[in-house]
């Protein structure tokens, strides 16, 4: 089963992949086929296997040669990797179920938000409904956790904003600043969905992984690409997945 959940993982990956490139675009994710990118051939379905495709075109495409982005065969692995842990965790259960949406979710929603730094809201809308469904909390202690999470965060928030807009922003005499959040929307919900599957303690633990997994892309962002802005979903979705598996609060409890 294992050996079976691996290979689900990577096809699921592969459709994972579609909704990655054509949700923020507002394209249909069944029509038309999937082509290259760079020379818009149509990609038959011998040169799209999952991972194995990737690895026997050497990462390029079979007909113009450019290189096909890392994204594809990322996104498979990943999937086919969470795949086989979450059926570890919960066997073939419905939990597996819901627990597999939303993970599959949580993959998109990293990986639009790498390039985008923003996420279609409706995918924000189904972890946070799916995460009920995944807790082996009671619905009020998960709830609790959510909007002490959540709402924390937006405190935060509001106290981060109006420093970056009223302080910094005077004392670098940089008006761009006196616009910028310290956290994206996105977020929001994500932390949320994190108290509600982890509960209380163990989602610091999660967030605050979450925050060391930051660190050195924010660096490399801010100082190499002057950018600013850090995506902070797909850091988000590494904590929550190193707790969810590795229950590190019993550790430390």
């Amino acid at each position: 089963m294992e050996v079976f959940s691996f290979i689900f993982g990577c096809l699921i990956g592969s459709f994972l992949n579609v909704l990655i490139i054509r949700l923020p675009l507002e394209k249909s994710v069944v029509l038309p086929r999937s082509q290259c990118p760079k020379c818009n051939h149509l990609i038959y379905w011998y040169h799209n296997i999952p991972i194995i495709s990737y690895f026997l075109l050497k990462g390029k495409c079979a007909y113009c040669k450019e290189e096909i982005s890392k994204q594809y065969v990322t996104v498979e692995l990943i999937s086919a990797v969470i795949t086989v842990f979450l059926y570890i965790k919960l066997s073939f259960t419905l939990e597996l179920l819901f627990a597999l949406i939303f993970f599959y979710n949580l993959i998109v929603l990293s990986f639009i938000d790498f390039k985008y730094k923003a996420v279609p809201d409706y995918l924000l809308l189904i972890a946070f409904i799916i995460s009920f469904l995944v807790t082996p909390l009671p619905i009020l202690e998960a709830l609790k956790a959510a909007l002490m999470i959540s709402g924390a965060f937006v405190l935060l928030n509001f106290i981060l904003s109006f420093y970056i807009q009223n302080i910094k922003a005077r004392v670098l005499k940089d008006d761009s600043l006196k616009t910028q959040e310290a956290l994206g929307e996105g977020d929001i919900p994500i932390l949320a969905a994190i108290g509600i599957i982890l509960g209380l303690k163990a989602s610091l633990i999660a967030i605050f992984l979450s925050s060391l997994f930051a660190i050195i892309p924010s660096l490399y962002f801010s100082y190499k690409k002057k950018d600013i802005q850090i995506p902070y979903i797909p850091y988000l979705a590494l904590g929550l997945v190193t707790e969810y598996f590795l229950n590190l609060s019993k550790v430390f409890s």
